[in-house]
């Protein structure tokens, strides 16, 4: 969905390209658990303009009304309650967003390859994706060290930085 004008609607996303994601079956199984307790709603909207072709979906993410909600409401009725419940302050820096910042540097640093993660995120060039995301990347020091002591056959007796 996004919003135009002050309307909902339903678009592809930003680059008008959809995507594949790979997810675990962990995520799977709390989806089916979701899907359950509040079952998908039916809403119609128009197609990429007010006015335009109306297009029903299944929503999995609804107002409590089963209505669309457009992602401030998201953010300040859902995301922001469930901030301040885990003792998180809600920022800009803590929003909805920060989930991208979150999940690409969790698959680097998992070995995953920049490649890979750019299509995930729906850039056009892996050099974005690593230029965006590497500095978020914590272990990548411990990483080269364990890396070299693998090399030289070393059992590491500490961190320290040459």
């Amino acid at each position: 969905m996004k919003i135009v004008g002050s309307r909902l609607v339903y678009a592809l996303p930003k680059g008008r390209k959809t995507r594949d994601i790979p997810l675990p079956g962990s995520v799977g199984v709390a989806l089916t658990r979701h899907l359950e307790e509040f079952p998908p709603v039916p809403v119609t909207l128009p197609w990429e303009v007010p006015g335009g072709p109306a297009t029903t979906v299944n929503l999995v993410v609804h107002g409590r009304t089963n209505v669309a909600m457009d992602r401030h409401t998201f953010n300040r009725g859902y995301w922001h309650s469930a901030l301040t419940a885990a003792g998180i302050q809600p920022t800009r820096a803590t929003g909805m967003h920060a989930l991208r910042h979150f999940y690409a540097p969790l698959l680097l640093d998992a070995g995953e390859s920049v490649k890979a993660l750019s299509e995930y995120l729906g850039h056009a060039d892996p050099g974005f994706t690593l230029r965006t995301y590497t500095h978020l990347m914590p272990t990548s020091e411990d990483r080269t060290r364990r890396a070299v002591d693998k090399v030289f056959g070393s059992t590491p007796d500490g961190l320290a930085t040459a």
